[in-house]
């Protein structure tokens, strides 16, 4: 039993390291994901700086939290389809572009989250 936690500790601590090593890969050549970054710090101090309640709150940060998620999977498809080739290819333009779409989608939503709290 003692084993099975120790293992598990060990899987959870990998998991962390790996995730941080693919954030700080991202932030060092991604421009994008540091300008979101900025942006849903901006948000973030906007939204405790309302009357919001903290649902509202909750809501804003995770649609923030979304799409930095979003921009960092673009990035590795991005990344998945240049290491396979540089050529252009129409197989490679449609995953990069539905990637980007993605993440302009997150931003859509978050911006609509916020009009409907602002308005409401």
């Amino acid at each position: 039993m003692a084993n099975a936690m120790q293992q598990e500790m060990q899987r959870f601590w990998n998991t962390v390291r790996w995730s941080w090593a693919g954030w700080c890969a991202a932030w060092a050549s991604e421009k994008t994901l540091r300008q979101w970054t900025l942006a849903n710090a901006l948000s973030a101090a906007l939204a405790f700086s309302l009357d919001l309640t903290g649902a509202e709150r909750a809501v804003l940060i995770g649609f923030g939290v979304l799409i930095l998620a979003a921009e960092l999977l673009n990035t590795a498809i991005e990344e998945v389809v240049d290491y396979i080739s540089t050529a252009q290819n129409a197989h490679a333009r449609k995953a990069k572009d539905c990637g980007s779409a993605g993440v302009a989608l997150a931003a859509i939503a978050a911006g609509l989250a916020w009009l409907v709290i602002l308005l409401s």
